[in-house]
């Protein structure tokens, strides 16, 4: 098997991962926080491990390392948990639907109002474009920090520094970023940042991760969460107040696990890793008469490992199946994000995605463009 769907969930996982796993079934799966008995208390040690390594990785608190099942989850209690009746709302043209289609139906109930702002090669353009959305009652900016679909980065650095000139909260979405390129929620000027645990932070599936800088938001659930059982008000406090429910202690410690594997390896070495291998890809579909690319040549720091091509006159699904066919593991369609093929002129027949990861090396992307030249 070539797998190329790294976008999707990473695959495969440090080894150490599946042994966190393992261990943390055999021996943390209790209630943290719900038990005095000692293995309930372990368990929460370790849970609380977790948030201090993924503090440390993005520069937060780890009482502000809230855990989710996903990043779809964190984004809906950031946007949500947010906003107020009346509020208006920026979002990107590139945005995946778990943020267009949560504005789309706070929009639908009459609660906010949003705009999209452009995606451009320039960013003067994009930051111009936002200047000219803000309204008096804009409140929230959600984008994300590269397109899942075509790989490109946004300057959330200079987005977050408009955000913070007009008093308007700022909430990144680092699915396909995080563990891949260096955040700092201080220093990128973000209050809001959301991951994905299953992608390039290297966790199980099933793990996400919000973390918020020095602000507050509504929790999205309410139930159990082992404090003030008698108070029927949800508690606000992070991060047990927006963890009602069973923690997913195994995929917690899997995620700490990864995080790991990421500090021990280097950010940048691993982005440089998949990088090349991106660039060598580009360079050898782009010169196939065959291929449509839809993305300029990858940059450092502009893009992430992802590229987005056509074959022929072939639905994108009907070269993803003959790829599969041959072992070859890639995403077709629309991946979730219609808002980044109206962008990028793709909505009639979506695109064959190839999304690197820390495992693949140059002998798979080398055997890939054999399969695809047979095909």
């Amino acid at each position: 098997m070539i797998y190329f769907d790294n976008s999707a969930t990473s695959y495969p996982k440090p080894f150490g991962v599946y042994l966190k796993s393992m261990e943390a079934q055999l021996r943390y799966s209790f209630n943290s926080g719900r038990g005095g008995y000692s293995q309930s208390i372990k368990s929460s040690e370790q849970i609380y491990s977790v948030r201090e390594k993924v503090a440390d990785l993005f520069s937060a608190l780890p009482e502000n390392v809230v855990f989710t099942k996903n990043c779809t989850e964190a984004l809906n209690i950031a946007i949500k948990g947010a906003v107020k009746s009346g509020d208006h709302i920026l979002i990107s043209s590139l945005e995946h639907n778990s943020v267009a289609r949560v504005a789309h139906q706070l929009s639908q109930d009459g609660i906010v109002d949003y705009d999209m702002f452009s995606f451009s090669y320039d960013t003067d353009e994009i930051l111009d474009d936002i200047e000219s959305k803000i309204k008096p009652n804009t409140s929230l900016l959600v984008c994300t920090h590269a397109s899942n679909v075509f790989g490109v980065v946004l300057p959330i650095r200079k987005i977050g520094a408009i955000c913070k000139k007009h008093g308007i909260l700022f909430v990144v979405d680092a699915a396909q970023t995080a563990g891949l390129l260096s955040i700092d929620l201080e220093r990128d000027n973000i209050d809001v940042l959301c991951c994905a645990g299953h992608k390039g932070l290297m966790g199980s599936m099933g793990t996400g991760v919000l973390i918020t800088n020095n602000v507050s938001l509504k929790p999205l659930l309410q139930g159990g969460t082992g404090s003030n059982s008698f108070d029927l008000n949800q508690p606000s406090e992070k991060p047990e107040g927006f963890e009602a429910g069973t923690l997913n202690n195994s995929g917690i410690l899997s995620l700490g696990a990864g995080v790991d594997y990421i500090q021990n390896c280097g950010i940048d070495n691993l982005y440089k890793h998949e990088m090349s291998l991106c660039t060598y890809l580009y360079d050898e579909l782009y010169g196939n008469e065959s291929i449509t690319v839809y993305t300029p040549k990858p940059q450092k720091y502009s893009n992430v490992p992802v590229i987005s091509f056509n074959f022929a006159d072939w639905s994108s699904e009907k070269t993803a199946a003959a790829l599969a066919e041959q072992g070859v593991c890639v995403r077709a369609g629309y991946h979730c994000s219609p808002l980044a093929h109206k962008h990028f002129c793709t909505s009639d027949r979506g695109t064959v995605r190839i999304s690197l990861g820390a495992f693949n090396k140059i002998e798979q992307c080398t055997k890939f463009l054999e399969i695809l030249n047979s095909i």
